[in-house]
């Protein structure tokens, strides 16, 4: 049987005529021009529209079907289908780090001949992809899931908490967590606050563009990770990315501090309010301070993974609507999270919404939409009365990672008053007692 992967309608019946499969060599004419490769196999959306040929020089090109473009088999060729390099030796002496795979651009690897992403699941893999790691650390691969970010939710930070602290009873000398990079500030804290007394680094690491790309940036944000996890001198939750656009140096940034502050650029992720706590260049771990816990494999994991989910971020803007309080009242939700302007505000016609809200049991904290600074609700009337409904200013605690510490506190509390002194107790440096300039 002819095997057509991926095509679809009027081009499959087209191919299958002349008894064309995936990986044959065919001649595709197109008007007056005339392309010869390999039949490569359709992955997405445009099956029934583009012909997929893998020419002499190593591109691939897609030409467009239709009634005029005549197809013609020239000969069988091969089936594509991946073929892993050879890995590096493993080396027992080194470090041992445990990668746990949740998914994202990161965690796959590309076949040049075939064209086709694979997920890159193993150690071996990940030794072929990146054969450095090799002289890093001796690593261990287990895929937990395959998502895309977005898709993610707080029953899978406690499987990942879960993992980690398996890995880190097992001896690990360090964890590194592959993940898409949408929703990783809101992973790194869940799993800042979910793994207390760590005795090794976790570090999460993704990637901006993927390895087939040249500008990917997937390579160097992976070495960093491995390279902190194996030897960094602390033990805490952090995010390895690239510190610029260049391929110098990853930054090391608190799980609670980092937010994805731009759409495709490898430098996305900055730390808020705080300068990442280290930087990998070569083979150098640069410490940006002395205010971290530090690394101690006697220590005791304590494993506090459970999140309560009913907790919304409520953006005020001027015309908004404050029946969505009431809503989120109704509908049982134990917090909400008002990312109010400036130094902590909204609206005068907020306020019995709010005030309803807190009187019937649910936890209303303020933070800023601004990226830098703190709030502050003592400086303006606004804020005061507020401050007098019952509202918690979160001083420079980012949106998300208030967002994440309510769910995790409410979680973890017998009820409301613990769970609000869990939310003003700082836990993983998201509470900073000032600003820095």
């Amino acid at each position: 049987m002819t095997e057509l992967t991926g095509y679809r309608g009027k081009l499959f019946l087209a191919l299958k005529k002349v008894g064309v499969g995936i990986g044959d060599i065919v001649k595709v004419r197109k008007g007056e021009l005339l392309y010869e490769g390999t039949l490569m196999p359709r992955s997405g959306p445009g099956g029934d529209r583009y012909i997929v040929l893998k020419l002499p020089n190593g591109y691939n090109v897609g030409i467009e079907f239709n009634d005029d473009v005549g197809i013609e088999r020239v000969r069988p060729g091969p089936k594509p289908k991946f073929v892993r390099p050879r890995a590096p030796e493993r080396r027992a002496d080194l470090p041992r780090v445990s990668v746990i795979s949740t998914g994202g651009t990161i965690a796959s690897r590309v076949d040049y001949r075939t064209g086709a992403v694979r997920a890159a699941l193993s150690a071996e893999d990940l030794y072929s992809i990146v054969p450095e790691l090799s002289r890093i650390a001796d690593m261990e691969a287990h895929m937990l899931y395959s998502l895309y970010s977005e898709n993610i939710l707080s029953e899978h930070w406690t499987r990942m908490a879960e993992g980690v602290a398996q890995h880190v009873r097992r001896g690990a000398d360090g964890i590194v967590i592959t993940h898409g990079t949408d929703t990783m500030g809101y992973t790194a804290a869940a799993l800042s606050f979910a793994l207390q007394d760590l005795p090794v680094p976790v570090v999460l690491v993704g990637a901006q563009r993927s390895s087939d790309r040249p500008s990917s940036d997937a390579a160097l944000n992976l070495i960093g990770a491995v390279r902190a996890a194996a030897s960094g001198p602390f033990a805490e939750v952090v995010v390895a990315m690239h510190a610029s656009t260049s391929d110098e140096r990853v930054a090391i940034h608190r799980g609670t501090r980092v937010r994805k502050c731009h759409t495709s650029r490898r430098d996305a992720f900055r730390s808020i309010n705080v300068d990442p706590i280290a930087y990998v260049t070569g083979d150098r771990i640069e410490m940006t301070t002395e205010d971290y816990r530090r690394r101690d494999k006697g220590r005791a994991l304590s494993l506090r993974a459970k999140f309560d989910e009913r907790v919304a971020i409520v953006k005020f803007y001027p015309g908004f609507n404050p029946e969505i309080i009431d809503w989120y009242r109704q509908g049982g939700y134990r917090g909400l999270v008002l990312e109010g302007t400036g130094l902590g505000h909204v609206s005068r016609y907020c306020f019995p919404f709010i005030e309803r809200a807190i009187d019937e049991g649910v936890i209303v904290v303020m933070t800023s939409q601004c990226i830098w600074g703190r709030v502050n609700m003592n400086v303006y009337e606004t804020g005061r009365d507020l401050l007098s409904l019952g509202v918690i200013p979160l001083a420079d605690m980012l949106s998300e990672t208030a967002l994440v510490k309510l769910m995790w506190a409410l979680g973890q509390a017998k009820g409301p008053e613990e769970a609000k002194r869990l939310l003003l107790t700082d836990i993983a440096f998201e509470l900073c007692p000032r600003t820095p300039y």
